[in-house]
């Protein structure tokens, strides 16, 4: 009988190879199953291929204090793993058809207001090389509404400053072009210009944006650097990259924007998830109307 760490390897290779799913993506699956193996031993000795509708039911039972969304994931997980099992005729059955998803509210993206924005995208330091670097980056996010891990991997081949556009390798290594605004490709052509070469220091590079040792800008990278300058900027509330994708799709929307435009933009395959920023602007309208209308009552 294989091994739990075998099947779950088995069943990422899977993924990546036919769908071409992120690297942060396979490892959620992979801590989910993993995390599943290690109770089905611990409560019954036994593996991820033994598992029984019964056994999944009490599992999900333990884990219901978490979050609808956190539990939702890794509900997706044991099912798309126990359907891919049944298909490669590893099992005979599926312990996962039953299982139904964890009700849950409307989840409202947390996002920024227009001021913020221009507070955050003013805040590098121009006079140095890291900080060109930096509003290349935050201009470019805000003007494409780039996923961060498409922003970090993006390659210096994949953009066109003459064009105003930058090629996109999505989720599923679905391609899309995607334009930017005059402030980003001016602030990108600075950095270009100026600092890439500074902090590359003689070194070469494939991906645009790098870091002060000539590497690429990870992910927790630009997280960090995200936080830091926000907090230059005054910014209260918890800011990350992903909120500036949220803000440059819920002002898109609030400008009149048509929705399938954001869409094909954010490089959503279904616009139900899309459909989550006209909640946010409406939002956005009412806090505003309540700040400044004479009759509000938060006057």
């Amino acid at each position: 009988m294989k091994s739990n760490a075998d099947l779950i390897d088995e069943f990422c290779t899977t993924l990546w190879l036919e769908e071409g799913l992120a690297k942060a993506t396979l490892q959620a699956y992979r801590s989910d199953l993993q995390q599943l193996g290690n109770w089905l031993d611990e409560q019954f000795a036994e593996n991820l291929l033994q598992t029984s509708s019964e056994h999944i039911r009490n599992h999900v039972h333990d884990l219901l204090e978490l979050k609808p969304s956190s539990l939702n994931r890794k509900l997706s997980s044991y099912k798309r793993f126990y359907l891919w099992l049944n298909t490669t005729k590893q099992r005979e059955d599926n312990p996962c058809t039953q299982l139904q998803s964890a009700k849950r509210g409307l989840r409202i993206p947390k996002t920024l207001s227009e001021k913020q924005v221009l507070d955050l995208l003013a805040a590098p330091d121009l006079s140095n090389a890291a900080g060109q670097r930096d509003k290349a980056m935050l201009e470019f996010m805000y003007a494409s509404g780039l996923r961060v891990s498409e922003l970090v991997n993006m390659p210096l081949r994949a953009i066109d400053l003459n064009v105003g556009a930058v090629k996109v390798l999505g989720k599923g290594k679905k391609e899309r072009l995607v334009p930017m605004g005059e402030p980003a490709r001016l602030a990108i052509q600075l950095y270009l210009q100026q600092a890439r070469g500074e902090l590359l220091k003689g070194k070469t590079s494939d991906f645009l944006f790098v870091t002060h040792f000539g590497t690429p800008m990870t992910r927790q990278g630009f997280w960090k650097n995200v936080k830091r300058l926000a907090l230059i900027a005054g910014i209260n509330t918890t800011v990350s990259p992903h909120v500036l994708r949220h803000a440059f799709a819920t002002h898109l929307i609030t400008h009149g924007a048509d929705l399938r435009v954001v869409q094909l933009l954010l490089g959503h395959a279904d616009i139900g998830t899309t459909q989550i920023y006209t909640h946010v602007a409406k939002e956005h309208l009412h806090t505003l109307l309540n700040q400044s209308h004479p009759r509000s009552k938060s006057r």
